[in-house]
Order: structure tokens, then sequence, then C-alpha cells
């Protein structure tokens, strides 16, 4: 059952993949999204074995890697993390491929897709589901390329072409330090399966290494290149650029990627890999600092972005900076919670907005939606729960996971601890605002769009309605039904899967904050929804005459602009360097320095100084004497002359060498002459 529910997805990616022709569009459609339902029903039967019932399943299926000290295995470990992430994955994938067979119904190559889904997923599942850092990394990489493939899915695009390869080389410098903390710990640990990890990493706390010629703790460092690998997965600051990119893909790869995938991994590494983080209290606080401050820049953000799929993107960016900076304050299992929480509503908001733009023939832009309330009424209500799940408004789902999240961070009594609270609570209140814009802007407003658009507008068929309504129902509910056992005082639910120290243990001391920063979040996401339902209902001419004074221009540009992070990639380091690259590496170092000392500068050389020997040969016999006479005076003189250096103990030099740069002296002294003449 436990292999099968790993594989099915695999098993699915290639019957669509190599027999999408003989079995058709809706052929493999069919085929990949049964064995996408039937690995949910098998983590659903897991979840209840493992997580429910206790019982910790480990399956070695064959040996990988078995070279002196070497040894992976291919191994599957099903704990209680694990299985929470197979649900989460398979859930939202079975209604991503339902939600795709009719949204790329129109598309002639949907069998691809079809195939580049579920091989997505199967890569996800590998990484969940392996028992070392090896097998592990192979998901890591799989899901890369599976978000390439499936960002490029439109190759014709050549804005499709930009994000993915910048997608790719983003995490390609995440991947690189994941590698180098990967090499780090089997070095020193001589193992890479976790169980080995868990056991040897408190006797290595005080252990050093000498990292690029710098004396550094052994398990600073490991943690420090494992979350930069996770940065560039879970788009935190810095390499965060990647992700709204994204959105040139298919609307069901952004809403795969944002939920339950790729950017999910970063975080989940962190978490699994909770061991050694318990003894890097100064990785730890990066770790929070840096997601804090995620969290704040993509909610200012997503204020004033226009692209309806950009705006929840940015809200994916700012929701990860949540679950990091918890993590970074030691409640791994809180941050796990939010991550399978958001999961739900996510998918739900990112193909509530597919179905808006399916509805709305392509259009994206929310400055020419508007007046959508009463022809997409369903896409509407959808909307409307994902929204105020996001924002966390009282008893929906993200309502139990974030503001758990802020009340720990508080709880925790630490400058650190603190100024993820405030920055979180900001976040809270830009996220309400920018949600209430997206839905007043798209649904409530006067139309602005084309009339052709507007009245010919209306709800999706049967498959992407279904897909919306199941996803609804967690949006709703699976935060009050899970929260008590998950991350209820004392919960046992994950086990060993999550290691917290009981020095760092602060989810007690999150029960007793005062009252008025238990609410705090909540009360600025009302005031987010109210602020912004005022401003662009009854204010719009204030926000107006805001926008187009000279400090509403420059703020306003700022925020739009990103922060200037592209602008700061593209023109100073991608231009750097360029011009590094091609003046000095190409021009100096390949054309130049190389070619001189290489064969190109050696056979040039050899043909001037022939041609120059050439040119002495006057053909006179006196002439010809007289260089014989130089030559052996020079040798004779070079001989006694080394015999004098010996006697003064100038060992190290040698008479040969001597020879040998007074003849090319005299080389370039008749190169140089001869050069005159011509």
């Amino acid at each position: 059952m436990y292999l099968a529910l790993v594989f099915l997805s695999f098993i699915g990616a290639c019957l669509a993949g190599l027999f999408g022709r003989q079995l058709g569009s809706w052929g493999a459609a069919i085929v990949s999204t049964s064995c996408l339902v039937f690995s949910l029903f098998l983590s659903l039967f897991a979840f209840y074995e493992v997580a429910l019932s206790g019982g910790f399943v480990y399956i070695k299926l064959a040996t990988w890697i078995n070279s002196e000290v070497l040894n992976v295995d291919w191994g599957f470990m099903f704990d209680s993390l694990t299985v929470t992430m197979c649900v989460v994955v398979t859930f939202i994938s079975s209604f991503v491929h339902l939600y795709s067979t009719e949204y790329m119904s129109h598309d002639p190559h949907l069998a691809r897709f079809m195939s580049y889904l579920s091989l997505f997923t199967f890569f996800m599942l590998v990484l969940v589901t392996g028992d070392n850092l090896v097998q592990m990394f192979l998901g890591w990489e799989g899901i890369g390329l599976a978000s390439y493939l499936l960002i490029n899915f439109w190759f014709t695009r050549i804005q499709a072409n930009k994000a993915a390869i910048k997608a790719m080389i983003l995490n390609r410098i995440g991947d690189f330090c994941l590698v180098l903390g990967i090499l780090l710990i089997f070095v020193h640990f001589k193992a890479v399966d976790y169980a080995t990890l868990a056991v040897l990493a408190p006797f290595f706390k005080d252990s050093t290494i000498n990292f690029l010629n710098l004396k550094l703790n052994l398990l600073n460092t490991i943690g420090l290149l494992l979350f930069l690998g996770a940065v560039g997965k879970s788009a935190q600051l810095g390499l965060h650029t990647w992700l709204p990119d994204a959105m040139e893909g298919p609307t069901p790869v952004s809403s795969l990627i944002h939920a339950a995938t790729l950017v999910t991994a970063g975080v989940f590494l962190v978490a699994r890999m909770s061991f050694i983080y318990e003894y890097t209290r100064n990785i730890l606080d990066f770790i929070a600092i840096l997601g804090a401050l995620t969290s704040f820049v993509a909610s200012t953000t997503g204020l004033v972005q226009n692209d309806v799929k950009r705006v929840i993107a940015y809200s994916t960016c700012s929701q990860l900076g949540y679950m990091v900076f918890a993590c970074g304050l030691s409640n791994y299992s809180v941050g796990i919670f939010h991550l399978s929480n958001h999961a739900f509503f996510k998918a739900l908001l990112f193909l509530s907005a597919g179905s808006l733009i399916h509805g709305v023939n392509d259009e994206q832009d929310l400055r020419k939606l508007g007046g959508l309330k009463n022809l997409l009424p369903f896409t509407y209500s959808m909307m409307v729960i994902g929204s105020l799940a996001l924002i966390g408004f009282p008893f929906l789902t993200g309502f139990y996971s974030k503001d758990l999240i802020l009340e720990t961070a508080y709880g925790t009594y630490s400058t650190i601890g603190f100024f993820c609270y405030f920055l979180g609570t900001l976040g809270a209140f830009l996220t309400a605002f920018y949600s209430t814009r997206l839905l007043y802007l798209a649904f409530l407003t006067k139309p602005t769009g084309h009339k052709q658009v507007i009245n010919f507008a209306g709800d999706s068929n049967i498959q992407i309605c279904l897909a919306l309504a199941c996803l609804a129902v967690p949006s709703i509910f699976v935060g009050y039904c899970m929260k008590d056992m998950m991350v209820g005082l004392g919960s046992p639910f994950f086990g060993t899967g999550i290691y917290t120290s009981i020095l760092s243990y602060n989810t007690f001391d999150a029960e007793f904050i005062p009252l008025v920063y238990k609410t705090l979040p909540v009360h600025f996401s009302l005031l987010g929804v109210a602020l912004a339902f005022i401003l662009y209902h009854f204010q719009a001419s204030l926000l107006y005459s805001v926008k187009t004074s000279s400090i509403g221009k420059k703020f306003y540009t700022f925020l739009n602009r990103k922060w200037f992070f592209d602008k700061v990639y593209n023109e100073y380091l991608g231009q750097f360097f360029f011009k590094f690259g091609y003046s000095f590496s190409y021009k100096f170092v390949d054309r130049g320095v190389f070619e001189i000392l290489g064969p190109t500068g050696l056979s040039s050389l050899s043909t001037s100084i022939g041609s120059s020997l050439h040119s002495l040969q006057s053909g006179s016999i006196y002439h010809l004497t007289l260089t014989i006479l130089i030559g052996i005076t020079t040798l004779f003189g070079a001989h006694q002359l080394s015999l004098v250096i010996a006697l003064n103990e100038f060992y190290w030099l040698d008479y040969k060498s001597i020879l040998l740069i007074f003849v090319s002296f005299l080389f370039v002294l008749c190169y140089s002459h001869i050069s005159e003449l011509d």
C-alpha cells in the first residue's frame, strides 16, 4: 500500500506521457487523475495507521549506493510528518488534476500536461517519504525539473521561457548550498539517513570545521547551508523573485506549485532537520528574521499588483514567511500545521482565480474586470471563502494556524520573537487589505472590461466547480478539526518526526500572553478589510489623489516595481557579470593570456623567431664564422659564470637557465631590430 501511494503517480505520468497518442487527451486525463485519486485514498489509510494509530512504517526497497562508508538505500519512512505531507500533496494534486481536465481541455497537448503534473506529484512524494538526504535530494531536484517543464509548458511564449529559466537559475543557487550541506554532513557524520543523523547530532554540537579558511561551528555551517537551499525553494527574501514570475504557467500549475509541492519543500526540510537546528540557536534567529522580513516585504508588494494571479502569488510568499519564522522560533509543528492549512485555501484561491480567468476569456488584469459577482456567483463565493481563510477570519482554517504562529512568536518573550510578532501582525493587516482589494476590483466594482467579454462571462463547467467545492470544505473546517490533535498542548502527534528542545518549547507560554496581543492580529485583519472596502468604494477619489501625489507616486512605483529587487539583480549583478565575462574573462583571459601562453602564442612565437633567424642568414662565410665565435664564447662564458655563482653559494641559479634567458634576450633584440627595418 505504501509503495503504491508513492508510485501510482509515476505510473500515471508514464502512461500519459508515453502512450498519450494512443490514449488520447481524455484517456490520458482519466488515467492520470484516477492514479492520483487512488493515491489520495491510500494516503488517508496511511494517515490513519501511522498518525492516528501510532504505527511507524519503514520500508527498505533496495540498496542504491554501497561504496565503503557511503551506504544509501531506497528507503521509505512514514511517520506523522510524512503522512501529513502525503495527504496534503495527494489531496491538492488530485483536485488539480480533475480541474485541469476542463481548464486545459482546449489545449492539444493535454496528455503532456497531465504527465508533467503527475511527475511533479511523484517527485514531491519521493521528497517527503525518503529516509535519507540523498533520496530527498532526488525528489528535490525532480520537483525543480518538473516546475521548469510546467512553467514553460506554453513554450512558444517568450515570457514563459524567461520565467522558467529564472526559476531554474535561482533554485540552482539554493540547490548548490544544499549539496554543500549534504556533503558536509556525510564527511563528518559518515551517514546520510535521518535516524543516524538524529542520534549523532548532539555529539557534534561543539565541533568546529575550517570552512572557506574560517573556523566555524559544524552544525551552524550545516544548518545555514541547508536553510539556504530552503530559501531558494520556498522563495524567501533574496531568492523570492522567481515565484511571481512563475505565474506565466497555466493556472493549475500555479496552484500545485504554491499550495502543496515546490514552495513547501523548504519548510518541510527545516522541520525534518529540526534535530540539527535545535543545536544552532544563531541560525534559528537568522531564519526567524528572514522569514518575518519576507512576510512583510511580500505583503507590501501585493498591495499594488494588478494581475490576479500575482496578487495571490505574493500572498503565498508572505504566508511562507510565517511558516519559516515559526520554524525559526522552534515551533516546527505550528509551521507544518500552517503549511497544511495554507495548502487547502491557497489551492482554492488559485483555482478560483483560474475559474475567473476562464470565465472572462483569459483576462487577468484587475483594471479590466469588475461587476462579476452576479455573472460568476459560484466563483465569487469560492474566492470569498479562500480570501477569508487567508486573512485569518475567525473560525476559518487560516485563523487557527496563522494566529497561533503569532501567539507563539510573542510567547517566546525575546527580541526576535517580538520582531516577528509585530511584522507578522502588520503583514496580517496588509494581507487583509489586498485580499479585499482583489475581491472588490474583480467582482464588486462597476465593470471596466470589454463589453464582449463581460456579456459572455459565466461560471465554469462541472469539473472545475466540483474541484472548488471539495477544496472549500477543508478551507473552512480542517483548521478547527485538526488543531488540538496536531498542535494542542501536550499532543504527541508528530512524535519523533519533529524534535523540539525542552529549552525552546514555548507553546504553553503562548496560552498566557496578554489578551490584547492575542486578539491584535484579528483586529488588524478586520481593520484591513474595512479600510480596503471603504477606500475603494467610498473614497476612490481620495485614493487616486494619494497615488498621484509626488510622494504617493514614488511610494507606489517602489512597491509596484517589487522593491526594485529585479532591477538590482538585472542592472547591477547581471550586467556586472556579463561585462566581466566578456571584457575580462573572454577578451583578457581566454583570448589574451591563454592564447599568448598557449598553442596559438607558442606557434606564432616560433614562426616569428624562425623568420628572424632566417633573415639573419646573409650567406656570407664571414657572418657565419662570427656567429659561431659568438656562440662558443657565450657558452664558455656562461659555464665560467656558473662556477663563480656556485662558489658564492648561489646554488639555486643554474647556468642553463641563465643561458636560456640570454639567448631569448638576443632573439628579442634581433626580432625588434628586424621589425624596425621592415
